[in-house]
């Protein structure tokens, strides 16, 4: 190839009218740098890498009208674990916390519990004796904790906790215990156009109260546990009482039936950290279209915990062999995250 000669004749009018364009030019790039750079910062809390890539990438493509993957907005619908996704759930999830609280406010009216399993335990501290009770000790002491009251005086209850209430390690409101990066990221979705819904194991009134406040997620947009309610007339004022038996539990394979029945469209993203979102995951990302799915997987023990395999509260296994294989995004807090919390 030749190598390319300038010629010493400038065109003067062309030359004027190129100076004339450059602000244009200059101004047009700018704009499109700005542009890229909010786009990058969309997540500010995420560092650089493949997980924050993903989620930017996979909101473009479904966005994008006319693009081959595009989602109408009342399509839109992303999912979100709460216990270990959202917020802590380590060295316990909060709602057994509640429990462990609730029993010893309320053992003064129950003298017969110190004698008592799993009550007894939980009067003297023995969290492994609580664990070695089983799914029926803990079920008689949500049943304790969680009934025999209405719904109003338990939103009550849950709420006056909330505020009292502090974590062991970080002194601080478990309501100040969430995840920055994953507000960013419900703020980011929900600017694109989704409708975002926890869909947790834990309780679905022990969540409502506080959700929108926290994630800015509206009660009618939980899906959780639940015990059965009684309608009943009381004073001449209706109310409903809670009864101490299970109505429906919100975990691994009932998540989707959970967000069949209340959200009646099956969601285009899913965000967890554990085996009990296995199945929530499968269900949102193994079928046809534009699909996401992400996993928070906890490896930083100096800002929060670390913990996968092994853990008796949020356990990574099976879910984090099989994000490979279905090509989830696996957000590793200490590499993915700037900061964990805000108060960092």
């Amino acid at each position: 190839m030749k190598p390319v000669t300038r010629s010493p004749h400038f065109n003067r009018r062309v030359l004027l009218s190129s100076l004339a364009v450059l602000p244009l030019l200059s101004a047009s790039l700018h704009s499109s740098a700005a542009m890229a750079r909010a786009q990058r910062d969309a997540l500010p809390s995420w560092n650089d890498g493949i997980a924050k890539a993903s989620i930017l990438d996979f909101v473009e493509r479904v966005t994008e009208h006319g693009g081959p993957y595009f989602v109408p907005p009342d399509k839109r619908i992303a999912v979100f674990d709460n216990d270990g996704t959202l917020w802590v759930e380590q060295p316990m999830y909060v709602q057994l916390a509640f429990v462990l609280d609730r029993v010893k406010v309320m053992a003064p009216m129950h003298p017969e519990w110190k004698a008592k399993l799993p009550f007894a335990a939980v009067l003297d501290g023995d969290l492994k004796a609580v664990a070695a009770s089983g799914e029926k000790g803990l079920a008689e002491l949500v049943a304790v904790t969680h009934a025999g009251m209405t719904t109003v005086e338990f939103e009550t209850i849950v709420t006056d906790w909330l505020a009292n209430a502090r974590d062991r390690r970080f002194r601080r409101p478990y309501t100040e215990l969430v995840y920055h990066p994953m507000l960013e990221l419900l703020a980011y979705l929900r600017a694109n156009g989704f409708k975002t819904f926890i869909v947790s194991g834990g309780g679905i009134e022990f969540m409502r109260p506080w959700t929108d406040s926290v994630y800015g997620v509206l009660p009618e947009q939980v899906v959780g546990s639940s015990i059965k309610t009684r309608y009943e007339m009381r004073d001449g004022t209706p109310t409903l009482f809670r009864l101490p038996e299970v109505n429906f539990v919100n975990d691994k394979a009932d998540k989707p039936i959970g967000i069949n029945e209340h959200i009646g469209l099956r969601p285009i993203a899913a965000f967890g950290n554990s085996d009990g979102d296995l199945e929530m995951l499968q269900w949102t990302t193994l079928t046809d279209g534009a699909r996401f799915g992400l996993i928070v997987h906890h490896t930083d023990a100096e800002r929060e915990y670390a913990y996968d395999r092994q853990s008796d509260f949020g356990k990574l296994d099976v879910a984090l062999d099989a994000a490979a294989v279905n090509r989830w995004t696996v957000a590793d807090m200490k590499r993915d995250w700037k900061r964990i919390f805000a108060f960092e």
